[in-house]
């Protein structure tokens, strides 16, 4: 089972890698292309801390969570009728927000706020990019984030397990041993 589970890992980290690249060619601008770009990078960092922390538990938890997000955002995607600004069809709601928020969940809800925090602040850069490359109204990034906020909060559980990690200050190298209650 535990082999299975890391190719399992490798085959959702290289997804979003080759579809984030592509992605970013196509963004014609600085801050458009960060938020194309992040929009991969936050579930491939959400694999990776699963990964890490040897969680198949939580790869499972963020593989049902993005199945539900992709499921409601393309299906609203593809049944309701929204232009967007700059002419494009199937705009409502917005894929990248909804992607970036569902992993932003997984990560705080999972591993805490700590890690929760830069990503919340990585997907809404993601939600900002969207609205100010003219790719999605405002309405169409909350929808997104409700959607992926949503989902992940559904599947999602806190992890419970002891994790230990290097700890490096000013005046100390050493390691941290932490448990989620």
């Amino acid at each position: 089972m535990p082999n299975i589970i890391h190719r399992a890992h490798v085959v959702f980290l290289t997804f979003f890698l080759c579809f984030g690249l592509t992605d970013a060619a196509k963004a014609s601008d600085g801050i458009e292309t960060a938020g194309s770009v992040l929009q991969f990078v936050l579930p491939a960092a959400a694999v990776g801390l699963t990964l890490s922390n040897h969680d198949e538990e939580g790869f499972i938890q963020l593989a049902e969570s993005g199945i539900v997000t992709l499921g409601v955002t393309y299906g609203l995607k593809y049944t309701v009728p929204a232009t967007r600004p700059n002419g494009g069809e199937h705009s409502f709601p917005s894929g990248h927000t909804s992607t970036s928020f569902a992993s932003a969940e997984f990560i705080r809800e999972r591993y805490g706020w700590n890690y929760g925090i830069p990503a919340y602040l990585a997907a809404s850069f993601v939600g900002y990019s969207r609205v100010e490359s003219k790719e999605h109204h405002t309405r169409d990034v909350i929808a997104g984030a409700i959607i992926g906020i949503g989902s992940s909060w559904l599947f999602t559980s806190p992890n419970k397990t002891w994790n230990l990690r290097t700890e490096v200050g000013n005046s100390f190298y050493g390691l941290g041993l932490s448990h989620n209650w």
